[in-house]
């Protein structure tokens, strides 16, 4: 496989570091990405960059260029409903044990742009279009395209097409939304466009009763905007309101927004501020906080990376960037052998992947539906913070040589990189 020729279906952080780590391997590879949206989608939450990651985009030479774009948040603080500080995370100011706010925290947006930027020239884009059907073959995948009914053959296929992952249903034959497993959260994304933070560098928590959380992070524009979210987290038992957060986020942004406004009205805080701004806002989007548990990750010659195989909320990103590394190598490892190189790949993910999601009520548990135990919370927090104990915990695990767990996986001998 010495020119191998891939579709890769996202043009997302997955794709684009896999593109990179492929060209590294195969520098005459053709690579073509689909994304089905009119252009590269640059919007998007902040998310953090964790584990074997960061000693990928340092491999890359990324490292720079994502700390001088990171949002600079120094840490989370829980407030009350005055707007006093019950609690501070901060950052730990290390990338070997880090705390709730990473080292690399930053814009989704700017970190495709970072991945995207030096292959852009050298893979064919193709926007507002996506897969239609596959049909595999004992040499290659024949692809149908949705929009332009073209009919083309890879010799393999790459799902990097995100948490709802069509191509994911087809590959295993079932719908998308049964590989998901819901944490039983909802969360709107949307940009204030002034300072509610105040110059601050740290990130606002605040809960009210039933679950609702209104979370604001800075902005590292110069201008001063800030970050909103709206949060629901529900309990198994309450499924009523699930029902109506569902049902508002088939049925669009208007809708969800009105939901909102119901639900927080009386929430507390900055509430009411942050809901006639996120009216104002231009880059409104909602989704569900859950994971994507995939009971295989490749098929033959299609093969699912990214959040199409395992989105995990909190560590997604970094296994994205992990997965796209992987896969690379395992390719230049097999050449000439695709099947192979899918498989070991997957041998290598899946067990990182099913350590890496554990389980899936951590939200519930930070976030109390009662004022009582919103009080207990802060009040452990506010003890454990406030005389040092996570810092002194984050110190002694870097002292003692404990840090993130890491993927183990082979020393892969890239060729040197052409110039």
């Amino acid at each position: 496989m010495s020119s191998p020729n891939i579709l890769i279906s996202g043009s997302g952080i997955a794709g684009s570091v896999f593109a990179f780590w492929l060209l590294r391997a195969y520098p005459d590879a053709t690579i073509t990405i689909v994304e089905r949206d009119p252009s590269l989608r640059l919007t998007g939450a902040s998310v953090d960059i964790r584990s074997t990651a960061v000693d990928i985009i340092k491999w890359m030479g990324a490292e720079q260029e994502i700390r001088t774009q990171s949002t600079k948040e120094e840490g989370v603080q829980l407030v009350d409903a005055q707007g006093r500080a019950a609690a501070t995370l901060r950052a730990s100011g290390r990338s070997d044990v880090q705390s709730i706010t990473s080292e690399f925290e930053i814009y989704r947006g700017a970190l495709a742009k970072i991945f995207m930027d030096p292959i852009e020239t050298r893979v064919k884009l193709i926007f507002d279009e996506s897969v239609d059907s596959f049909e595999q073959r004992d040499d290659g995948v024949v692809v149908t395209f949705a929009r332009s009914k073209e009919v083309k053959t890879y010799d393999f296929l790459v799902a990097a097409d995100g948490f709802g992952s069509r191509i994911r249903g087809m590959m295993l034959d079932s719908k998308p939304q049964e590989q998901v497993y819901d944490e039983g959260v909802h969360i709107a994304y949307f940009t204030i466009k002034s300072d509610m933070l105040q110059g601050s560098r740290l990130a606002k928590w605040y809960n009210a009763t039933g679950g609702r959380v209104v979370f604001l992070r800075p902005d590292n524009d110069p201008d001063g905007r800030t970050r909103g979210n709206l949060m629901n987290v529900t309990t198994s038992a309450d499924v009523e309101t699930k029902e109506r957060l569902n049902r508002a986020f088939r049925e669009g942004n208007d809708s969800y927004m009105t939901l909102m406004e119901e639900m927080f009205g009386d929430a507390g805080w900055v509430a009411p501020e942050v809901l006639r701004d996120m009216r104002e806002s231009d880059d409104f989007y909602c989704s569900l906080f859950g994971q994507i548990r995939a009971p295989k990750l490749q098929s033959g010659r299609v093969v699912l990376l990214g959040d199409a195989g395992y989105a995990t909320p909190g560590f997604g990103t970094s296994l994205a960037i992990i997965g796209g590394y992987v896969l690379a190598g395992e390719l230049l490892n097999h050449p000439g052998d695709v099947t192979s190189a899918l498989q070991r790949y997957e041998g290598l993910m899946a067990p990182f992947v099913k350590e890496s999601q554990g389980g899936d009520k951590a939200m519930q548990y930070f976030n109390p539906q009662t004022q009582t135990g919103i009080r207990i919370r802060n009040a452990l927090l506010g003890f454990v913070t406030g005389m040092r104990l996570d810092r002194l915990a984050m110190a002694g695990a870097s002292m003692l040589g404990f840090g993130e767990t890491k993927l183990s996986m082979p020393d892969y001998q890239w060729p040197a990189e052409r110039k």
